[in-house]
């Protein structure tokens, strides 16, 4: 029910469409399954919804990208004029920082599925912008700006499409003259590849228990920005990646330095959001990297062009849930297929959108719907996606158990074992606890003090968020709900020191004094027109307090090629 002082019934009735599939989300995974069911069955009628105000425009990642899925999709793209993909990596390196120095990891002591040679360093958004046109060249309806607010069920509880969200709501829940109702698109399936921690991709796993007999999901946050630098400091098809400071032992996380075309750099750090000092900022700790002498070389005298942050899957093997439930399927990183170790997720989107879609044809040639598509789900793990999964699945569980130096070594190891010999010491190993439940309390740590930024090499929040072209309508209710309102004060602030306010990469919540002296009469603020949609907040709130669900279609960041 849309968020109106008016009651349902008194609010003009939806529009409703009829498909035989619904997609959403604009991703890989979203796009490859639309454009693979169209080439299996061009007589599908099929629909995408984009909560971005266009394809790409919420598409974030490193992206050193492996083609092997977009040469199984679309075999041709390597010889159209218009590919999205053109530099080739390289050369291919492996740093440990410490303060101030770097220790170059020997390749031959990485396992050779951690070599790059063959990839392609890209734009992941400009990719989903190709794939989008060679979709909608196939009939594909592709509607950016709309975000996918509710899921409808039919009579026997069945999943029988989505609504859009209403547009035209005051802040204050009243309607204004703009209102708009959304619009229910209805399908004999429907595809969810809403990324990580998709809004309904949860609704969904929790009504039909998809979770169940998994390990919990894990994450990280990624952040990222574009930098233009100097000529002389750019090697087109360099490929850096680097593991050590400014994180300690026992903080996951690491970093990468890839060289694009036209003199740009994508420099970017991620962190594993099982972190337990609840005063680090994953953003101040990005800041802190790039004032690393080996980084600051390469941007110093450069300009910021674009900044970005989202959160990734990193639980791999052990947490993917059930894929398919009655009349819909999950694909992508909502699925959880990110290979942690390679840093790669964008070729196992792409395979699991064709497989999605192949069964998706199957039932449909066959004249069913709103069935459970039991094949796909059972069909992942003897896939690429699972022979690529497989032999990565103790390296997260490792690191978390052991720290970055023990961890590492040892996940090298049974990556080595598992690529050369097919079996691992370890067996499966699992990985305990929740992202949320990781925590200390703030008197159990030592806080964590970060320097101010230069301007330079080192940025504010709110600058970044500026040039990550975020925008939201500002009269429309808040998409960032509490559960409880009085938590964040309550019980938040006294234990943790209310972490959302660092590790938000935003700036979108705040704890505000009335005396700030005193520290006397806190409130809790949220800036939600600040949010990029990284649901770190949604991730690891320790209460579970507060839940991102969609704003107004087309508002977040509007990331150009990211």
């Amino acid at each position: 029910m849309p968020e109106s002082a008016l009651p349902e019934a008194e609010l003009p009735p939806r529009e409703a469409m009829e498909y035989d599939v619904v997609v959403v989300g604009g991703g890989p995974a979203g796009l490859a399954s639309a454009i693979h069911l169209k080439q299996i069955s061009p007589e599908a009628s099929i629909v995408l919804v984009e909560k971005g105000s266009e394809v790409g425009a919420h598409i974030l990642s490193g992206a050193v990208i492996d083609p092997k899925a977009l040469d199984a999709l679309l075999p041709e793209w390597r010889q159209d004029p218009e590919r999205p993909l053109n530099t080739p990596v390289t050369k291919d390196r492996f740093y440990y920082y410490g303060h101030s120095g770097a220790m170059r990891l020997p390749n031959f002591f990485m396992p050779r599925l951690m070599n790059n040679h063959g990839n392609f360093i890209g734009s992941l958004g400009n990719l989903t912008r190709y794939l989008a046109q060679k979709a909608e060249a196939l009939g594909v309806e592709i509607y950016p700006g709309f975000a996918a607010a509710e899921v409808l069920y039919g009579a026997r509880g069945e999943v029988v499409g989505i609504t859009t969200g209403d547009l035209g709501i005051g802040k204050d829940g009243h309607v204004k003259d703009s209102f708009t109702r959304g619009m229910e698109l209805r399908g004999k399936y429907t595809v969810f590849a809403e990324g990580a921690r998709g809004s309904l991709t949860k609704l969904v796993m929790e009504r039909f228990g998809l979770r169940s007999g998994v390990e919990p999901q894990k994450y990280g946050i990624g952040l990222k920005e574009i930098w233009q630098v100097a000529p002389e400091k750019h090697e087109a098809g360099l490929v850096q990646h680097s593991f050590g400071w400014p994180l300690d032992n026992r903080t996951g996380g690491g970093s990468f330095l890839y060289h694009a075309e036209d003199n740009q750099v994508y420099v970017g750090f991620v962190v594993h959001l099982n972190y337990t000092n609840p005063t680090l900022s994953p953003f101040d700790e990005f800041q802190r990297f790039k004032t690393h002498p080996a980084i600051a070389h390469v941007l110093e005298g450069g300009k910021r062009l674009s900044y970005g942050a989202r959160a990734i899957s990193e639980g791999g093997w052990q947490s993917v849930p059930k894929l398919a439930f009655p009349g819909g399927v999950l694909a992508g990183d909502c699925a959880g297929f990110l290979n942690v170790p390679r840093i790669k997720g964008s070729h196992n989107a792409i395979f699991s959108g064709m497989l999605a879609a192949k069964y998706i044809a199957a039932a449909l040639g066959e004249g069913r719907a709103h069935d459970t598509l039991s094949a796909y789900d059972e069909s992942w793990r003897e896939s690429e996606i699972g022979k690529d999964l497989w032999k990565v699945r103790n390296a997260k569980p490792l690191w978390s158990r052991f720290g970055t130096y023990l961890g590492i070594t040892l996940g090298g190891l049974d990556m080595w074992t598992n690529e050369l010999f097919g079996f691992s010491l370890f067996g499966t190993l699992k990985h305990g606890k929740p992202d949320h439940e990781t925590l200390k309390r703030i008197d159990e740590v030592k806080p964590i003090v970060y320097p101010k930024p230069d301007g330079k090499l080192a940025f504010d929040k709110l600058s970044s968020v500026f040039i990550s072209n975020t925008n939201h309508e500002e009269d429309q209710p808040s998409h960032l709900k509490l559960r409880d309102p009085s938590i964040p004060i309550a019980v938040n602030l006294p234990r943790y020191g209310e972490p959302a306010r660092l590790y938000c990469p935003a700036g979108v919540y705040e704890v505000v004094y009335a005396d700030d002296a005193a520290k006397s009469d806190p409130r809790f603020v949220i800036n939600a027109q600040n949010c990029v949609h990284c649901k770190t907040c949604d991730i690891k709130d320790p209460e579970q307090n507060i839940v991102w669900t969609t704003p107004e279609g087309g508002g977040g960041p509007n990331y150009p090629n990211m």
